[in-house]
């Protein structure tokens, strides 16, 4: 209750007053968009494109060692794109589509289109991206509906907690950061939030799920403040792409070093509460097949269940954390790079930082939760945490019992 209150406070002093504004740079996701449809598709030589001058869609990548002359020789798109929402709603425009672009336009398709009002007429408009919400939105529902049908009731439960957690982070976390507030704490009241609405929604209202929400807290607090010891001291300054870097140009307030812890402590937070609910669970479960077992015998027989916990859950992290950063990892054997060039630079430095930090974390919930759910759990039994479990009477005895009462 204590924590609850706190969190609560938390949130009522740092709840945004709503983001600042900023003048729209015209650059990557700070541009104004909406959205469009490719009615025609027309094949022309690459040569007769060039002479007529159409501007090239605004996907310009082209293969590594491409040349011009290729180019010219090859076959061109020339996509007609009409407009579909916004003030200039049915105006189409033309792009050249290169035939060793990335992006291809087919038609029919539906897509992203970039809008810059200051540039000249002809010029207003540009493919940006393809409109995805279609497949995203079945995957989705795909997802909920295995949730749903799995879990059940959990199931749906886990679903409105993963809503809420949304809600938090698009109305609370995020604003508030935008608005100065420190990074760091505004992470740590989120996903304290986030933790509670999720645990107890999902859990319910109990012991159990008490003594897990406990264990995540003590392993965020670990996190957070290895996190920033770590950070520090290996000057990790959170502003290594063109994203962070936008957000830096455009709020030079927010700390991008505090931005990269957030994050820490909100991505390990997920995988934490599996940990915590599921030691929590087993040592339960261990307490109600043998109620005799004492805080001890508990604790040994949940943290032999966690060590085959820690083993699967910081190998997923681990790996989760490589497969975000593939592109960046084929780079550097690209560029026949040593491993400790590699991981001595601020990219990859970043996502070790974030990998050990967390695992570490993870490492920590499995006795801190065990231990907390051992004294829970057997703290209706005084004196039981060094008994050791009572053996069970002798056949021939309660057999002999029933018979003299038989025979009274």
């Amino acid at each position: 209750m204590p924590f609850a209150a706190a969190v609560v406070v938390g949130l009522a002093v740092l709840w945004p007053g709503g983001a600042p504004a900023h003048e729209r740079t015209g650059v990557g996701f700070d541009r104004q968009t909406q959205q469009g449809t490719v009615t025609t598709v027309k094949e022309l030589s690459c040569s007769q494109v060039n002479a007529s001058g159409v501007p090239a869609t605004g996907d310009t990548s082209t293969a590594e060692g491409s040349s011009a002359q290729q180019q010219e020789s090859g076959t061109c798109k020339k996509a007609t794109i009409r407009v579909d929402t916004g003030q200039d709603k049915g105006r189409t425009f033309t792009e050249i589509v290169q035939p060793d672009q990335s992006r291809q336009l087919s038609q029919g398709q539906k897509v992203v289109v970039a809008y810059e009002p200051s540039a000249p007429k002809d010029l207003q408009y540009s493919v940006a991206d393809t409109n995805r919400r279609f497949p995203m939105a079945l995957l989705a529902g795909i997802f909920a509906l295995a949730v749903v049908v799995v879990g059940r009731l959990r199931g749906v439960m886990a679903l409105v907690a993963l809503a809420i957690s949304f809600l938090v982070l698009n109305f609370f976390v995020l604003p508030a950061i935008l608005q100065g507030s420190n990074p760091l704490v505004v992470a740590v009241v989120g996903s304290s939030a986030i933790m509670l609405i999720a645990l107890y929604l999902c859990h319910g209202l109990s012991a159990r799920t008490s003594v897990a929400v406990l264990g995540t807290l003590v392993s965020l607090v670990l996190i957070g403040v290895l996190g920033s010891l770590f950070i520090g001291w290996a000057a990790l300054t959170g502003d290594t792409d063109d994203n962070t870097g936008l957000i830096h140009g455009l709020y030079p307030s927010i700390d991008m070093s505090g931005l990269l812890l957030a994050g820490v402590i909100i991505g390990s937070l997920g995988v934490l509460d599996d940990v915590t609910v599921t030691q929590t669970s087993a040592v339960w479960e261990l307490h109600e097949a043998n109620p005799a077992m004492g805080r001890r015998a508990l604790y040994r027989a949940g943290i032999r269940i966690g060590r085959d916990h820690i083993a699967s859950v910081v190998n997923t992290l681990v790996l989760a954390y490589a497969g975000a950063a593939l592109p960046l990892l084929l780079l550097f054997s690209i560029a026949q790079s040593s491993v400790g060039t590699v991981a001595n630079s601020e990219l990859v430095a970043e996502e070790i930082v974030r990998t050990l930090v967390g695992s570490i974390g993870l490492v920590a919930s499995v006795p801190v939760t065990t231990a907390l759910a051992a004294l829970v759990v057997s703290a209706d039994r005084p004196g039981a945490g060094t008994t050791a479990p009572t053996a069970a009477p002798a056949p021939g005895a309660a057999r002999g019992g029933r018979g003299r009462r038989r025979k009274r």
